[in-house]
């Protein structure tokens, strides 16, 4: 059977997320959940599907920024979707500064895209508190902002966000205009919007309304002036209000928030604990390989190489993409089961050279990132890896942030709970064994 290359290539870029619903990106899509200690995209939809329609959830979703969380609620939303449920899917960070993120600006998105949404199959709504708060805003700002009393409800917040997104000093006006109102906003969002959204989707035959907000896992851990880092401040000084949203919803949230001391408070909040997605395993606490994960990501790679074929059969292809099965082997190994990872380093082989890849290019590829990783690396962070690879433990958030979000650190979960290991790329420097 031949490669055809073209298509390969596009289907290793590490930036492209699956989308399942798609028949050529379902092609590609391999099931983790065997070996990363849960069904965990499973759990999230049984929440939603087994309470009545009229009680909302709220539910968190965390893992590496890379792993794969994108791919599994893009999953999510499709098997949702399968049971009769109209799904809001959509990347907050392509409307929000990430690293300026407040309750209001998240609200606010999530009433743009649900009303663009429901528009989409018909259902206009025109929350007559939102009609009030443009004019405002409009004339409190001080700024032309062209909108007709008939615009939509997604039009009137898109160009009022689009106006203050490139100006830090609209944007601070705004958020001190809107930071009050905040209560008034949430109660209009759930009055005005959401529980007419319900009613008129009811009448479609739709068992009810999901939103999921997807990347606020990438806000940056800034201080905000309240003196809380970002992460902390949203979800936990303000996660009541994310919380009182009156339909199914499922926030993303940064990793580092399950290793901080507010854990307990973040889970008090939302009455419920954040789900985690782990690295698929490409070994044991105690350094054994562990094939069954290391086969699923030679799985996933020769899928993008030969969708069309099983595994049984492409198994015995890998020499058309690798000099031999052990280079393959030896990219999932060093990848550490960080799916994005795994990708990137694919990538940099193929805009090198054509399959088969060699063991040599696959080195190289290796070493360029180790190089690229070891320069942001001090001497006392260099003394921290050595620690976590040896205990396998990641104590106390305020050391270890940098290392989880540096992709340095990685966390794997089995039957007896999570444990950590370094970046296996870095385990191969020459700081790590001094």
């Amino acid at each position: 059977m031949k490669l055809d290359l073209v298509r390969f290539f596009q289907a290793c870029n590490p930036s492209k997320t699956l989308v399942i619903s798609k028949a050529e990106d379902r092609q590609y899509y391999i099931d983790f959940s065997k070996v990363r200690g849960g069904k965990i995209i499973e759990e999230l939809g049984r929440t939603i599907t087994r309470l009545s329609p009229n009680e909302p959830t709220c539910q968190l979703f965390t893992g590496h920024i890379g792993c794969g969380k994108s791919t599994e609620l893009l999953r999510l939303k499709a098997e949702l979707e399968q049971q009769g449920f109209h799904v809001v899917y959509f990347e907050s960070s392509q409307g929000l500064d990430m690293a300026d993120v407040d309750v209001t600006d998240i609200l606010l998105a999530i009433a743009r895209e649900v009303s663009q949404s429901l528009e989409a199959i018909k259902i206009n709504i025109k929350p007559g508190y939102f009609q009030n708060l443009f004019t405002e805003i409009i004339d409190f700002l001080q700024t032309p902002i062209d909108l007709s009393a008939e615009a939509e409800l997604s039009v009137g917040i898109a160009k009022i966000t689009a106006k203050t997104k490139d100006s830090p000093k609209l944007r601070s006006q705004l958020r001190q205009y809107l930071e009050p109102r905040t209560n008034g906003i949430l109660e209009s969002i759930n009055k005005e919007l959401l529980k007419p959204a319900k009613d008129k989707l009811k009448q479609q035959g739709k068992k009810g309304l999901v939103v999921i907000v997807d990347n606020l896992d990438r806000v940056d851990n800034s201080l905000k002036p309240s003196g809380y880092y970002q992460p902390e401040y949203l979800f936990v000084e303000r996660g009541e209000q994310l919380n009182q949203l009156s339909c199914h919803v499922v926030y993303t949230i940064p990793l580092v928030l399950i290793f901080s001391n507010a854990l307990g408070r973040l889970t008090n909040r939302f009455g419920v604990d954040p789900k985690v997605l782990p690295m698929v395993p490409v070994q044991l606490q105690d350094g054994t390989q562990f094939t069954q994960g290391v086969t699923l990501l030679q799985q996933m790679v020769m899928a993008r190489a030969f969708p069309t074929v099983s595994w049984e059969q492409s198994r015995n292809l890998i020499t058309e993409v690798f000099d031999s099965p052990q280079t393959l082997e030896r990219l999932c190994l060093v990848s550490g089961g960080h799916l994005r990872n795994l990708l990137m380093l694919l990538f940099r082989c193929l805009q090198q050279e054509d399959p088969p890849i060699s063991q040599e290019c696959i080195n190289r590829v290796i070493k360029q990132r180790r190089n690229e990783l070891t320069l942001a690396i001090t001497p006392d962070e260099w003394e921290l890896l050595r620690e976590v690879a040896q205990e396998k433990n990641l104590r106390g958030h305020e050391r270890y942030e940098l290392l989880l979000r540096s992709m340095f650190v990685f966390e794997y979960r089995d039957e007896d709970g999570s444990w950590f290991d370094i970046n296996p790329i870095l385990a191969e420097a020459k700081e790590f064994g001094l």
